[in-house]
């Protein structure tokens, strides 16, 4: 199930209007229609328009595990696998590919730098809902992007936001990845360009050759005539014991100037250096296609990036132009970060009732004192001279 709104945008007229907090205990859980910005948590606020969210965790009347097409031609012309992926709620964001990489194959590289040495081809038949089998599910579904090696290709799957004009934004995904060496899972903004130096990208990448504990995040290009672009890159160890093939809850926010990961609430990569700029489109996907990057898989083996839930909330100028939006100039400031449950926002603050000065009852805490989190329930506010510091996901610190 997806929730989703272009956030009303509302210019107030009066300067000085007065905003009192909503005590984080009484953080309501709103919808979108509600909120006119949201505002993230990271140690720099950013705010931004729009909200979505797609659930995939209960939609066992969807889940089917399709059979692999064994010909090239027979998965690029595959049809989905459920009418979920009819619906207007996935339609209305995103698009299912079925290009093929033929035209790199051969030497005949693009701007990409391809060294593919197997045929690609992405199938429609490699995306569905899968029930949820683990020992203590945490889901009763989830989605599945899959890739397979044949005997003379190789399948793969890939969704691409139907929009070009995403700029700015938090992007999140409750996912793991399974499989066989020689693949990739990616989650990723990407503005084409058919010179190399103007491609613009921002991208969490898995490598299923990789040990579970290392992830790689990219501001793209990552390499040019002279060699690599060491500035452009870190492969990161992940915070906690758990990796890549465990649930985690990946998040990249790419911000003007600048591109951040964070891992199950910890920050773990910022890169400024290439940050995009321009509006670009939003894509996930799993491949392989047997060159060096991703590596070649044996005949019959798979991998899969498997997701609970994608969480997006961006700036578009797809309507309008897309300047970072102001608090000031936001109305009802809601959060995705601070909610009591995934996909619903909260309203964390808005404009004072003038006939009510008082507020209701505002609290602070003193330095030191944690003032937001996930879990947290206490106030929301710091004492004067301080401010509230992101740490993680869980806590947040008057500093």
């Amino acid at each position: 199930m997806v929730f989703g709104a272009h956030g009303f945008w509302a210019v107030l007229g009066a300067i000085s209007l007065l905003y009192r907090p909503v005590l984080a205990q009484n953080y309501p859980l709103v919808t979108d229609s509600r909120c006119n910005c949201y505002r993230t948590n990271t140690s720099t606020s950013h705010y931004f328009r729009n909200h979505k969210f797609f659930d995939f965790r209960s939609l066992s009347q969807y889940a089917r595990v399709p059979v692999p097409i064994d010909t090239a031609q027979g998965s690029a012309d595959a049809p989905v696998t459920s009418t979920y992926f009819q619906s207007p709620e996935w339609t209305n964001t995103w698009a299912i590919q079925n290009w093929n990489n033929s035209a790199t194959m051969g030497g005949n590289s693009d701007a990409t730098g391809s060294d593919a040495t197997v045929l690609m081809v992405n199938s429609r038949n490699n995306i569905y809902i899968q029930h949820n089998d683990d020992q203590k599910p945490a889901s009763n579904t989830y989605l599945v992007m899959r890739t397979i090696r044949h005997d003379d290709f190789q399948s793969a799957a890939e969704i691409e936001s139907g929009s070009l004009n995403y700029q700015y934004l938090s992007m999140r995904m409750l996912a793991r990845t399974k499989g066989n060496p020689g693949a990739i899972t990616a989650m990723f903004t990407f503005r084409n360009n058919a010179t190399l130096a103007k491609v613009q990208e921002s991208d969490l990448e898995i490598r299923t050759s990789d040990p579970v504990q290392y992830i790689q995040y990219t501001n793209q290009p990552s390499w040019n005539t002279d060699g690599n672009i060491p500035q452009a890159t870190r492969n990161v160890s992940m915070p906690t014991k758990l990796g890549w093939s465990d649930w985690q809850y990946h998040r990249m926010d790419w911000t003007p100037g600048s591109t951040s990961w964070l891992v199950d609430g910890k920050l773990v990569s910022t890169i400024q250096f290439q940050a995009p700029k321009d509006p670009s489109q939003v894509i996930f996907n799993t491949w392989s296609d047997g060159g060096t990057w991703s590596g070649n898989m044996t005949v019959n083996s798979t991998a899969e990036m498997q997701v609970q839930w994608i969480e997006l909330v961006y700036n578009t100028t797809d309507t309008t132009s897309a300047p970072v939006p102001k608090p000031q100039l936001c109305a009802n400031i809601c959060s995705i970060d601070q909610t009591s449950k995934t996909g619903t926002p909260v309203l964390v603050q808005e404009p004072q009732n003038p006939s009510n000065p008082g507020g209701g009852g505002t609290c602070s805490m003193a330095k030191y004192g944690q003032c937001a989190g996930k879990t947290w329930s206490g106030c929301g506010s710091c004492a004067s001279g301080t401010a509230c510091k992101y740490q993680n996901d869980y806590y947040s610190q008057c500093l």
